[in-house]
């Protein structure tokens, strides 16, 4: 799929003299140059529509390098003007599936985090804080996105592929993400948890996407395994420079060869420590005895 930021790029329409480093204060109501952003935080955060549609700069972890965190908790479905109580198509509400003041944080890789500091810098947000707002300062609707999205997705296909089904809703982008990243071999609870999914649901929807990885999950184990074989072989006890030499009688509880060898010598050197051998007599000759016993010098 071709990536937001670069689909959506023609789409930007900038008046005469506008400064594209800073916010246009003069069309704070005008809709946003380009949805680049929007689409982003769908494919890139696996955002919902109703969840991007409702994100605040306050919302925002934006650092100039690395990823970045999106805190989400509210979103803005669009519903029929009868049930909403104001009159208008939108009503904030909690997270879908979540308990009433439920927060979900979701990490964004740099590409998003740069998308959406871009956006910022160049259409500031609504006087709620807003990122994304629709004609008239509300909030973006499903109409305006939609024929951005058709639009652009027919210049980029081209006729033959635009009469599939193929990412035929933005909604579709969503799915690509998280396909992508359960292709890329993450953890399913992790990818529930961001996505906001029980992970029950998310292997019941996507369970085409971890189909045909018998490759990838055998190389998982074998890497699994042969580290820790390596980890058991390492383990030995005594001294890392003695040489290992398998004696299995010097394991057992009966005395064998060697030990009675050394009990042996043992047993030896303290007979020899306690009995010193008594010193031989002097042998001494006839001339010797002669002389008185001492030696005549020759």
């Amino acid at each position: 799929m071709a990536d937001p930021g670069r689909a959506f790029a023609g789409q930007r329409r900038r008046s005469a003299g506008y400064r594209h480093d800073r916010p246009d204060r003069r069309h704070a109501s005008a809709p946003t140059g380009s949805p680049a952003a929007f689409f982003g935080c769908l494919y890139y955060g696996a955002l919902r529509p109703e969840e991007a549609i409702a994100l605040c700069l306050a919302d925002c972890y934006l650092p100039a390098r690395g990823w970045g965190m999106l805190t989400l908790t509210r979103a803005v479905p669009r519903t029929a003007k009868a049930w909403t109580g104001t009159g208008s198509s939108y009503e904030q509400r909690g997270l879908k599936h979540r308990p009433e003041g439920s927060v979900r944080t979701v990490p964004i890789p740099p590409v998003l985090v740069a998308m959406l500091r871009h956006h910022y810098r160049c259409y500031s947000t609504a006087p709620d804080g807003r990122l994304f707002r629709g004609a008239r300062g509300g909030p973006l609707s499903e109409s305006s996105y939609g024929r951005t999205w058709h639009t652009a997705r027919s210049q980029a296909f081209g006729p033959a592929t635009a009469a599939t089904t193929l990412a035929r809703r933005p909604y579709d982008l969503r799915h690509a993400a998280l396909s992508l990243w359960l292709n890329a071999g993450a953890a399913p609870a992790q990818i529930a948890q961001r996505a906001g999914h029980s992970i029950t649901m998310l292997l019941a929807v996507y369970t085409h996407c971890i189909d045909g990885q018998d490759d990838i999950t055998n190389r998982q184990i074998e890497r699994a395994l042969n580290a820790r074989n390596r980890t058991r072989h390492r383990t030995a006890s005594g001294s890392a420079n003695r040489r290992y030499r398998p004696d299995p009688v010097r394991h057992m509880s009966v005395p064998g060869p060697h030990s009675r060898a050394r009990t042996a010598a043992r047993q030896a050197l303290r007979a020899h420590s306690q009995n010193p051998p008594v010193p031989s007599p002097t042998i001494v000759s006839a001339d010797q005895s002669t002389s008185g016993g001492q030696r005549q010098p020759s």
